[in-house]
């Protein structure tokens, strides 16, 4: 699904953000990123939809390598990737199905399909009573489930979150994880950025330690590892 081999990313003022990253990510698993601020984690997950592109090394996913894409080709990968960020990232002119449907609309999908689908996963993160608003008469919570709706509405192998929960409360964040669960156990690989110690030591799964743009610990069921 998901491969990394001896892959670095140097950037223009020096910094060595990923120092040899060598990582194989299967079909359907969760895997959280964490490590300190400024550790490469960011640069880990933008690698996998080529928001950064590797200085050399080989990044491969869904059996293409992305550090052979041409820009142009860029689009097309991440029809098969959803993206979840920190700061939502929504159309603020659009209502939250606008929003959603958006996704369905660039890839020319039919308007019957269309509708179909994005009231599917509007139910499936509970905000189909809420699909005429627009994202400013909307919780922090709520926008970010519009988020994840819209990035797996075209039905991705693969999740990228960064930071998901970091703008949100904590139960609100436990919220939006029982979704990434749910996505998760319908066969869609997640892998997450974060700093949240508590979902990470309660909800088990791989956890991928990064400090000084290298991948210290690697392990199946793991803990955060870091103190608060």
């Amino acid at each position: 699904m998901i491969k990394m081999k001896d892959v670095y990313k140097q950037y223009p003022n020096g910094i060595m953000a990923a120092n040899g990253f060598d990582i194989h990510i299967k079909q359907g698993e969760f895997v959280y990123v964490v490590g300190p601020s400024g550790a490469g984690k960011s640069t880990f997950i933008k690698m996998m939809y080529r928001e950064e592109k590797a200085t050399r090394g080989e990044v491969t996913v869904n059996g293409i390598d992305l550090t052979k894409l041409k820009a142009k080709q860029v689009p097309y990968l991440r029809r098969n990737i959803g993206v979840v960020f920190q700061d939502f990232k929504l159309l603020p002119t659009l209502t939250v199905y606008e929003n959603i449907a958006f996704a369905l609309e660039v890839i020319e999908e039919s308007p019957k399909n269309i509708q179909k689908r994005v009231m599917e996963v509007l139910d499936l993160v509970k905000l189909k009573h809420k699909a005429r608003m627009f994202p400013d008469e909307l919780s922090g919570g709520e926008q970010q489930r519009v988020s994840l709706a819209r990035s797996i509405v075209n039905k991705p192998k693969v999740i990228i979150a960064d930071e998901p929960t970091g703008n949100l409360d904590p139960e609100t964040s436990w919220e939006i994880m029982n979704v990434f669960e749910e996505i998760n156990t319908q066969g869609t690989t997640v892998v997450m950025a974060t700093h949240n110690r508590e979902i990470v030591n309660t909800i088990k799964h791989r956890v991928i330690a990064i400090e000084n743009g290298r991948i210290v610990r690697d392990e199946q069921r793991g803990d955060y590892g870091y103190e608060a």
